[in-house]
């Protein structure tokens, strides 16, 4: 089976992307993932992508398409796999798809993990992670027994800069503006189904099996 995994930053798309592949027997093929090798690794594309990595820049749809295309023609592929932070663009998505196509294969289903901008907002701007442990919390669903303090070794439990309110808003803008199009076109396409990510974990990765087909 061959999936586009879609959500905005917060909705939970890593912990479902690995029950999705685990249930599925396919690999999950994270952009960030790739590009985080190949600059490991120093190859040419990984130079290349190391320059805009660090000018804050997003790395261009050029060089992300041959990236992750690249990717795609590993054996592992041939029978499914699941994407994760690609297609980011209207761009990459055509090229996704004429990809395929010259591979006499398509994309079966894009997942949508819908969950409102307010309550990821309060959901990530509400973490906290302990220095010396890598404990975490979250001030209303999980506080710790002493406020600004870690249950397990007693260090203290800071807000990450990602999590940062604004830093958070700042994210979410981003994501919008360029998944929107995404949206309607696999949305035209057919094979867009939308999943409630506001639920429990365990509920949301049940709801997304049945949309696959795989809930027994």
């Amino acid at each position: 089976m061959k999936i586009v995994l879609l959500g905005p930053p917060g909705a939970g798309k890593g912990t479902q992307a690995k029950s999705i592949c685990n249930r599925l027997s396919i690999p999950h093929i994270s952009t960030g993932d790739i590009f985080r090798k190949h600059i490991s690794e120093n190859t040419s594309l990984g130079i290349e992508a190391k320059k805009s990595i660090d000018k804050g820049q997003l790395v261009s749809d050029e060089l992300t398409i041959r990236i992750v295309l690249e990717r795609l023609k590993n054996e592992d592929c041939k029978s499914g796999f699941l994407l994760d932070g690609f297609p980011r663009t209207v761009v990459q998505a055509n090229a996704l798809d004429s990809f395929l196509e010259t591979e006499g294969q398509k994309l079966d289903t894009t997942l949508l993990i819908d969950v409102p901008k307010d309550f990821i907002i309060e959901r990530m701007s509400g973490r906290r992670v302990c220095l010396t442990c890598g404990a975490s919390y979250h001030i209303k669903f999980n506080p710790p027994i002493f406020e600004g303090k870690c249950d397990i070794c007693g260090s203290d439990i800071i807000q990450r800069k990602d999590d940062e309110e604004k830093t958070v808003r700042e994210r979410l803008d981003i994501y919008n503006q360029q998944t929107e199009p995404l949206i309607k076109y696999y949305r035209d396409k057919g094979i867009l189904a939308v999943i409630d990510g506001t639920q429990a974990i365990n509920d949301v990765f049940k709801n997304i099996c049945k949309v696959l087909g795989r809930d027994n």
